[in-house]
């Protein structure tokens, strides 16, 4: 509280009692009145010492003097009146008289602490010491802490017989300058190591100025879209600071990657049609823009949710937002990356608040909720989930647009309007009434701009390699690419640039001549299906092939190995009651629905992907693996009927496993009549 006064609200209840008694005691002396006017005399006032009709101020004061000293030392030093004279009542007086009551305040009992006797300067620097050192160092007690000081102490203050307090004033003090000490050791040194910002708080005045992107596990159990299993998916929002409004969110079933936060930035700065079931009241509603212009640049009717081209976005230091991908996608988008500070989730309080609300407001009613902690789980969330990931994503897009852009924001209100009432939907019209809208909607060749990209050269007869397959060998768009370099120099001279999309990896793209074509992989039989699959599938098949033994020269050595692989799409009745057969199936699941999110994002002239269908893939896939082994069965035979091997068991079933034993010529004499023999117990028989 430096530079300010002390007031009434600082005091507490007993303080305020004592202030009354002090206050009682002055006015005494000024009036002659404890209330301070004689029409609310008490019994028995004005006193004689007091009464100002025969008495002086100077009189009153030094009556008071003398009344006060005559107390207890201990009920005066309780009082605040020790040590009270004539001119410190009279400085009370003169400080009652400018500020009120509030001037008779006792700063000895309200003010600031100031410090400990105990504590001198060398005991300060060996705490200090010692802190810095805790930093460093795994977590200890107090106790060590102590020990530590008294070290510190000794070897460097050893001729000035400098005196450590007790242990219970060191864990005041340390608790005092450094807090209760409750924090992991790893938060606590990191929160330590990062400085404070440089330029301060950034405060956002206009859509757009800063989107923050932050991704958290659903606590939801959702069913997959293929094999109707109960998964986990994972929510990305970007979230406007200045409106507080949800542009655009993803649901991935697997943990997200750059390509899902790369399209999440792309659908920022696209419309959101509306969708089947939606109503007018979820239609465009923005003034300044009508809806029949949004309409027609967007190519059919725009839902209520504000689009624009952000300035900046700030994320944290997950895989998905730390990487030269995410880096790249800025760079193509101009926007600049503002990283938040390590293990400083107030960086983005408005996204994780936001997070909290989804939870609060809509999935805690939705079934499967998994709830917060596992103590507070269901009997089974994973039997309750009913809802699918497309049902799932269907419903945060109608709930977002229906009932998160008009909510009240109750402690968001803009700086200009405190006390208005205003949701993220109000708060972007006002701004948009301000400064206008941007209607610059990006072209649907924006995809290919956003994948990842890869700088080959051209192999004349198998085409470009990415990922450690080989795409392009039957591509006519390649014939001149593979007679010439690129006409690129620097650091990937004479490489073209190939895009990936690695949530399906059946297909690349190449851009020639302002146009983009697709690139099949050479492994895909030409007129047949083959499922879809992702960069896990990719660096799975390249593990078996070589645990196989295989030496992967064409990608035609590489099919039977991934056809092996992707027969676990077949039905799950085969496998019953076999735990790695679901598990198999979620992987299997999240990984179509990623191509089936690649297929959405893809422009719609580019001619679609096979569809991959629940029954059909699984024949295709058994039927492929039992050709190939018949085939394999017959040439190693040679067109001769295989002879059945003899079993290990015939050898000793063929002759008696105990032999017949033979009596010996001896034995029969000696159990004749006239011999000696042993008895049936053992002993020496008898003739």
């Amino acid at each position: 509280m430096t530079g300010q006064r002390f007031g009434l609200d600082d005091l507490s209840e007993g303080e305020r009692e004592k202030l009354r008694l002090r206050l009682e005691h002055l006015l005494e002396v000024e009036t002659g009145f404890s209330s301070g006017s004689q029409y609310w005399a008490r019994t028995g006032e004005p006193r004689i010492a007091y009464d100002p009709a025969t008495t002086t101020l100077t009189e009153r004061r030094r009556a008071k003097a003398g009344e006060l000293g005559s107390l207890d030392k201990e009920e005066a030093r309780q009082l605040g009146w020790s040590g009270v004279g004539e001119r410190t009542l009279g400085r009370m007086a003169a400080a009652y008289r400018e500020l009120g009551p509030a001037g008779l305040i006792d700063g000895r009992r309200v003010g600031v602490p100031r410090g400990r006797r105990s504590v001198s300067p060398e005991v300060e620097e060996a705490i200090r010491a010692v802190h810095e050192q805790c930093l460093r160092r795994s977590r200890m007690s107090m106790a060590s802490r102590e020990r530590l000081v008294h070290q510190y102490v000794r070897e460097v203050f050893p001729d000035r017989g400098v005196r450590v307090p007790h242990r219970t004033t060191l864990a005041r003090v340390w608790r005092e300058w450094y807090g209760p000490g409750g924090a992991r050791q790893r938060y606590v040194r990191s929160a330590a190591a990062v400085p404070a910002p440089a330029g301060g708080l950034v405060v956002a005045s206009r859509p757009g100025q800063v989107v923050v992107l932050d991704s958290t596990p659903l606590p939801v159990k959702v069913l997959d879209d293929v094999f109707g299993t109960p998964i986990t998916v994972h929510l990305t929002i970007a979230l406007d600071a200045c409106t507080h409004s949800i542009v655009a969110f993803r649901l991935t079933p697997v943990a997200e990657s750059s390509i899902e936060v790369a399209m999440l930035l792309r659908d920022v700065l696209s419309p959101l049609p509306m969708r089947p079931g939606w109503g007018e009241d979820m239609a465009w509603p923005y003034p300044g823009a009508p809806s029949a212009l949004v309409a027609e640049l967007a190519g059919g009717p725009v839902a209520g949710l504000p689009f624009f081209i952000p300035e900046a976005i700030t994320v944290d230091h997950g895989a998905a937002f730390k990487n030269h991908h995410l880096v790249e996608v800025a760079r193509t988008l101009g926007v600049d990356v503002l990283p938040a500070r390590a293990m400083r989730p107030t960086d983005k309080a408005a996204c994780e608040r936001a997070f909290a609300a989804i939870q609060s407001l809509l999935l805690e009613l939705v079934p499967g909720w998994r709830g917060i902690d596992v103590a507070d789980r269901g009997a089974d969330p994973e039997a309750d989930a009913a809802w699918t990931v497309a049902e799932m994503e269907h419903l945060l897009a109608s709930w977002i647009v229906a009932v998160w852009q008009n909510r009240r924001l109750d402690q968001h209100a803009p700086a200009w309007d405190p006390s208005g009432r205003h949701s993220p939907n109000t708060l972007f019209a006002a701004a948009a009434a301000r400064d206008g809208i941007s209607l610059e909607i990006p072209l649907p060749e924006l995809y290919y701009e956003l994948l990842l990209v890869h700088f080959v050269k051209v192999d004349p007869r198998r085409g470009v390699k990415v990922g450690g397959l080989w795409y392009g060998a039957r591509c006519p768009e390649l014939e001149r690419c593979r007679v010439a370099p690129a006409p690129r120099g620097g650091r990937h001279a004479g490489k073209w640039a190939v895009r990936r999309d690695p949530r399906d990896c059946r297909q690349v793209f190449i851009e020639l001549d302002g146009t983009w074509h697709a690139l099949a992989w050479n492994a895909l039989p030409e007129g047949e299906q083959v499922p879809a699959f992702g960069d896990a599938r990719v660096s799975e098949l390249l593990r078996e092939a070589a645990r196989a033994g295989l030496r992967p020269r064409t990608d035609a050595e590489l099919l039977p190995v991934l056809l092996d692989l992707l027969a676990a799409v077949t039905p799950v009745e085969a496998w019953p009651g076999r735990p790695e057969a679901r598990k198999k199936a979620a992987a299997r699941a999240r990984e179509l629905a990623r191509a089936r999110a690649s297929l959405t994002d893809r422009p719609a002239e580019q001619p679609p992907a096979v569809p991959v269908h629940r029954a059909g893939p699984g024949k295709e896939v058994a039927d492929a693996i039992m050709a190939d082994r018949a085939r394999r069965r017959r040439a190693a035979a040679g067109g001769t009927p295989p002879v059945a091997a003899r079993a290990l068991g015939d050898d000793v079933r063929s002759r008696p496993l105990y032999p017949t034993a033979r009596p010996r010529s001896d034995q029969a004499g000696r159990r004749g009549p006239g011999g000696t023999g042993r008895g049936p117990t053992g002993g020496e028989g008898t003739t």
